[in-house]
Parts: structure tokens; sequence; C-alpha cells
């Protein structure tokens, strides 16, 4: 399976249900929130955060991988694990 098939199924998920993208890659937590409040009041605006979070998300992993993290946080983005770019782990050693 190539690197691009996670995130095809992400971004096909989130069409039908943006909060479930959203949950996919930040988790439950204040973006989830967010984008369940943008959803009711509108579908679009529900689509685009979620499709934001996720772009990224993407994007900041991709950065991480070829050791090119950005020390800004992301606007509108609350979640650690995707300002990130999932590569945070849990926990202090």
């Amino acid at each position: 399976m190539s690197d691009a098939a996670p995130a095809l199924l992400i971004i096909l998920i989130t069409i039908l249900l943006p909060p479930v993208g959203v949950a996919m890659v930040a988790g439950c937590g204040f973006d989830l929130f967010v984008n369940i409040c943008l959803t009711l009041l509108g579908y679009i605006p529900g689509h685009i955060h979620a499709f934001y979070v996720e772009y990224v998300y993407f994007d900041r992993r991709d950065r991480a991988r070829h050791g090119q993290l950005t020390g800004r946080p992301a606007p509108g983005v609350y979640s650690d694990r995707v300002q990130s770019g999932g590569t945070q782990g849990y926990g202090t050693i």
C-alpha cells in the first residue's frame, strides 16, 4: 500500500463526515469540537475546517520526514498531534 492511501481514505471519509476525518488526525479534542460546531452551522464550513486541519497534519508530517519542521504553530489548529505532524510522542522521558 502506498503512502498516499491513508491520506486518500481520510479525504474520502471527510467528504462524507467532516468530524470523523478530523477525529482521525486530531483525536478527540478542541479541533473536533470546533469542527462539529462548524458542521452543525453548515456543511461547507465544516469541510473547510476539516480539510485545513488535515492539510496542516499531512504537510507537517511530510516536513518532519525531511527534517524541516517549522517552529510556528498553524493558526486555528489546537491539536499538538496535528501541529507536529503526528511525530510528537506521548509523555516525556
